[in-house]
């Protein structure tokens, strides 16, 4: 109850000329979706559009670089990564300046306006573009990312146990824009023109604006909330008033607890992001890419990726409900990731020797490494978000929501700097490395199970 009852102010009285009574307006809302907030649909579109330009330009990036650019593997891969991992990077500024100033609503819609504009600028072909237009949609991830996923958690009743299941549905919609993203912006940037590949993932993301502004009054009583707690806090600071009391040996605990699982996830998405970078390549150079007399793409993997989580993210989000306080403990989960995605590489590294010895391998070998992969995404990253929003102090909740996505940000530079090697390293030694260490790490978390949830304080 703690934790959960931390994300949400205290009672803050909202706006009269919007909500005259939140609690009647919430219970109104709750059976919309999926019997959740009508808001969350809003959110899982909005996420879904963003997710589908994102990922859909993500899916050929590093092809774009090695065969349109004719950068060689160990700049392609410096270049990806210092890009993928900037994009995580950016989050913990977002969150500070939504928590200070902006506020978490036109957070998310300043971030994509920005996002899209990156997209169109990278559809020009001098290179100066591709700096360019990376860069924004570096600054404009970095406002929209922490904080769409703050409006998600504010959309719950403290104490809500469908808190863990709206995200996992939250989730899904992120998959359903990664799975739609490579299909067709990878056809259209590998089949037609890689530039016209970058324009369809700007067109999605102007999608997703135009329906986040139309949704907005269902994410009211959520916005209310933050901004209600928000204007408090900055009208104590100006006024010379009472600052709030400072965080409590508790708050500590608790992120102490994040920056533990900080570090675990972020050897998970070393090897998880590794499907944009190192396998992409390994996909690209030696898989058969024709499956049932269809021709495929080597960015389409990606989508096959996102396919399975979208069929099970509904379990996932059904098996976490039934099983209420049964369910493993979220650092359990976490655990159970890293073991996951290293069983992922232990397969994977027949098919590398495979590879090497001149044979064009199935690309079943990376379907079936890709399902169990997300397998463990679904045990650790809606579960994540969930959970910072339990764990963090009310008033900095963006701010720490941004402190774990750098998690993302050191995974995704770890791949790229992997996908270097391709080229050098034996594959076999590539693969059974990356298994070596996720699996590792996974036992180790599962013996550190009891120190962590002490630091949590009874937060699941």
């Amino acid at each position: 109850m703690g934790g959960a009852a931390r994300h949400v102010a205290a009672p803050v009285r909202a706006p009269r000329h919007r909500i005259p009574r939140r609690p009647v307006r919430l219970m109104n809302d709750q059976r919309q979706f999926f019997g959740h907030p009508r808001g969350l649909s809003t959110l899982f579109f909005t996420e879904m559009w963003e997710r589908f330009s994102y990922y859909g330009m993500r899916g050929f990036l590093i092809l774009y670089m090695t065969k349109a650019l004719g950068f060689t593997d160990q700049h392609a891969g410096l270049a990806y990564g210092n890009y993928v991992s900037s994009v995580w990077l950016t989050p913990i500024i977002g969150g500070f300046i939504a928590d200070r100033w902006l506020g978490q609503y036109r957070s998310v819609l300043i971030g994509g306006i920005i996002i899209a504009l990156g997209h169109f600028t990278l559809a020009f072909h001098p290179l100066p573009f591709l700096y360019a237009g990376l860069t924004l949609i570096v600054l404009g991830t970095g406002l929209l990312k922490p904080n769409i996923s703050t409006i998600v958690g504010s959309l719950y009743e403290p104490g809500d146990e469908r808190r863990d299941a709206g995200f996992s549905i939250f989730y899904m919609g992120i998959n359903l824009g990664a799975f739609l993203g490579p299909l067709i912006a990878g056809k259209l940037a590998q089949g037609v023109d890689w530039h016209l590949g970058f324009a369809c993932a700007g067109v999605g993301m102007v999608f997703g604006l135009i329906q986040y502004v139309l949704g907005r009054h269902h994410l009211q009583p959520g916005i209310d909330r933050l901004d209600a707690q928000r204007r408090a806090r900055l009208a104590a600071q100006t006024s010379g008033g009472t600052p709030q009391a400072p965080l409590t040996p508790e708050d500590w605990r608790r992120i102490g607890a994040v920056v533990v699982l900080f570090v675990f996830a972020s050897l998970f998405w070393g090897a998880y992001e590794q499907a944009g970078s190192t396998l992409n390549l390994f996909a690209d150079r030696y898989v058969h890419l024709e499956l049932l007399g269809v021709t495929l793409y080597a960015s389409w993997f990606v989508s096959i990726q996102a396919a399975f989580v979208i069929l099970l993210s509904p379990i996932f989000a059904w098996l976490w409900v039934k099983l209420g306080p049964r369910q493993p403990s979220s650092p359990a989960k976490f655990a159970l990731a890293l073991l996951f995605v290293g069983v992922a590489f232990v397969l994977l590294i027949p098919a590398g020797s495979l590879a090497q010895s001149g044979v064009k391998v199935s690309p079943l070998w990376l379907v079936a490494a890709y399902f169990i992969q997300e397998l463990g995404e679904l045990c650790l990253s809606p579960v994540g978000l969930s959970l910072v929003t339990k764990l963090a102090p009310v008033r900095f909740v963006s701010l720490v929501m941004g402190i774990f996505f750098l998690s993302n940000a050191a995974g995704n530079w770890l791949a790229g700097w992997s996908a270097r090697f391709i080229s050098t390293v034996p594959l076999v030694t590539l693969f059974g490395v990356t298994a070596a260490v996720t699996i590792g790490a996974g036992v180790v978390l599962f013996l550190l199970l009891r120190p962590i949830r002490n630091l949590m304080g009874g937060v699941r």
